[in-house]
């Protein structure tokens, strides 16, 4: 770049952002590349996290996405989907931009490491693709190489983006995409087992964007910095087209770069003076524990005024340590940003204003449990436990409308009262990629009221409510396990830890997670076959974390061996996970065998 971003001249800010009345996000990008400087910078990747590796201005930006449209209209690939195969980097945005430009359905998803059989992202890739069945893979010309069988097996051709020529971009024509055309697919399931591929439309995307615009007050002085996956929902909407869509810099790196040596992150904020950077709860303590005072000297914090939280439950505690620990280097508690948000309503769904402080509420642990709001009891020695503390996460912004709903009767709850999270507004997804059934019940709500029915809703299988304007997450009507921002799903856990021993009862087991320090962890509660010696059971709980650290780089907390029979089922014989966690709460069975990592 001519100049880097850490020494630009920033843009003057402005009130209205011309690409919000866009009709999508080809338009955007010419937008940018035309009302811009052309040699100002949009994109720069830092390799390692550190050292400045790949750059781009809008000008590189609209004519790598033309370049890379052009080439996929030659093939005839418009209205048909493209896997995305890509390591963190700039080539993943050129090859996701270019799809829009082509009028590609874009499909990111983790790369694989290689074609070998054991590698445990193919099962997962496999389903996708089944799935999404996409005419074409790009890829880089390093991964090319065993990205191509796979194609192949895929029935699929293979295209690595940095090989399409510049001037290709002389070629491209306008495919007429427009608000309702079909963006990309955001697949939700993170494991295995049937994934599910979430229909987003460029103007799912418009509208969602505008959304986080106002909330985080951004404007193009606004600078970004992040780590987060880029075929994530929260890494690809907010770290990618975000700063695209308010003419912002954005600075990235990869996760790995993050999690090997947490200090980058924060480096990278201090080097760059970004304004917004974020992501999961477990981040921010991550900094907490790997970057211990020594290693603070040097950092400066006082220019980030957007540190948003979500994707996991945000933790009042982890709010405080950070802010404690880093208070001293220029952070502000106020640029704390809990957040909440889902891959069916594109991405952001709440948050509160960009300079409030979070709100904390104390309630009755017991109210809520029984889907009541009550304010904490007196603290005494009999009330010990009958406190939780949650962070509010803000309110709706721009046309959606957030409704607290009685999932059975169809009605909206009374103040006072849990129910399920209702969304609505121009951002909630089409539905579910070939999943009409699916689509209809989690897209199609109807709020019954005196004069009529009103919908649809998209019903987000969360609980919550409403108190003083603010949106409080009390759990989850969903049975995901959500460990460091990751959903994972509890069938696909117990599959994998059932296989992972040939004494364990297969469709006997129940997976879930609880509250430890401030974090979640991961339970498992298993039938072992009839005759099992309990001399096993240390070596079949081996089998057991090894397997599920392998296929879900997740760590079992605690396993429960149990005899046949006694896990709950329903009547139609499916697992009552709940009932599972409120028993291992309360300690029962006693006769339990159980295997604990708690103490280390």
């Amino acid at each position: 770049m001519s100049h880097p971003i850490d020494t630009m001249t920033p843009t003057a800010p402005t009130d209205v952002n011309p690409a919000a009345s866009l009709a999508s996000w080809i338009e955007v990008l010419r937008l940018r590349a035309s009302r811009e400087e052309p040699s100002r910078p949009a994109y720069l990747f830092l390799t390692d996290g550190e050292r400045e590796a790949d750059q781009r201005t809008y000008a590189d930006l609209e004519r790598r996405a033309l370049a890379l449209g052009a080439a996929l209209q030659q093939r005839g690939l418009s209205g048909k989907r493209a896997l995305l195969l890509l390591p963190p980097g700039l080539a993943f945005v050129d090859a996701f931009l270019g799809c829009l430009c082509a009028g590609v359905v874009a499909v990111p998803a983790y790369p694989p490491a290689s074609d070998r059989p054991n590698d445990r992202t193919l099962p997962r890739l496999r389903a996708i693709a089944a799935d999404a069945r996409p005419a074409v893979v790009l890829t880089t010309a390093a991964f090319a190489g065993h990205i191509t069988p796979l194609a192949a097996a895929l029935g699929a051709s293979c295209l690595a983006v940095e090989e399409v020529p510049d001037d290709l971009a002389a070629t491209w024509q306008d495919p007429g995409v427009g608000r309702d055309t079909l963006a990309f697919l955001q697949y939700t399931s993170g494991s295995t087992a049937a994934p599910k591929g979430v229909m987003i439309s460029h103007g799912n995307l418009l509208a969602n964007e505008v959304m986080i615009q106002a909330a985080f007050a951004q404007t193009a002085e606004s600078v970004i910095v992040g780590w987060l996956p880029l075929y994530h929902d929260m890494g690809l909407i907010g770290n990618v087209l975000q700063p695209l869509f308010v003419g912002a810099p954005c600075v990235l790196m990869s996760p790995l770069a993050f999690l090997q040596r947490p200090r980058r992150w924060l480096e990278a904020i201090t080097r760059y003076r970004a304004t917004t950077s974020g992501g999961p709860n477990f981040a921010y303590d991550l900094c907490v524990r790997r970057v211990g005072p020594a290693d603070r000297a040097g950092l400066d914090l006082s220019t980030w005024q957007v540190a948003f939280n979500g994707a996991e439950p945000v933790r009042e505690e982890s709010l405080e340590r950070f802010g404690e620990a880093f208070a001293e280097h220029g952070f502000h508690r106020s640029a704390f940003y809990p957040c909440y948000g889902l891959a069916e309503a594109t991405l952001f769904v709440s948050g509160s204003g960009r300079t409030a402080e979070p709100v904390v509420g104390e309630f009755d642990a017991e109210a809520l449990a029984a889907d009541r709001v009550a304010p904490a009891p007196p603290a005494t020695p009999e009330s010990d436990g009958r406190s939780r503390r949650l962070v509010g996460c803000g309110h709706a912004w721009g046309e959606e409308e957030l409704v607290i709903a009685d999932p059975e009767q169809g009605t909206e709850c009374p103040a006072g009262r849990v129910g399920e999270i209702w969304i609505a507004g121009p951002h909630v997804a089409r539905g579910y990629w070939h999943r009409p059934e699916e689509t209809a019940r989690d897209f199609g709500a109807q709020l019954a009221g005196p004069a009529g029915p009103r919908g649809p809703f998209l019903k987000s299988g969360d609980l919550g409510f409403i108190q003083d304007g603010q949106l409080f997450i009390a759990g989850r009507a969903k049975d995901l396990v959500i460990l460091r921002g990751r959903n994972l799903y509890p069938q696909d856990l117990e599959l994998t830890a059932e296989r992972g021993h040939g004494a364990l009862r297969a469709g006997c087991s129940a997976a879930f997670s609880v509250e430890r320090e401030g974090e979640e962890r991961l339970i498992l509660v298993m039938e072992v076959d009839r005759g099992t010696d309990p001399a096993e059971f240390e070596k079949i709980a081996e089998a057991v974390r090894v397997a599920v650290a392998r296929d879900h780089e997740a760590r079992v907390e605690d396993l429960v061996l149990l005899a046949p029979g006694s896990i709950p089922k329903t009547s139609s014989g499916k697992i009552q996970r709940h009932a599972c966690r409120a028993a291992f709460l309360a300690g029962e069975p006693a006769e339990a065998w159980r295997s604990s990592l708690s103490a280390g």
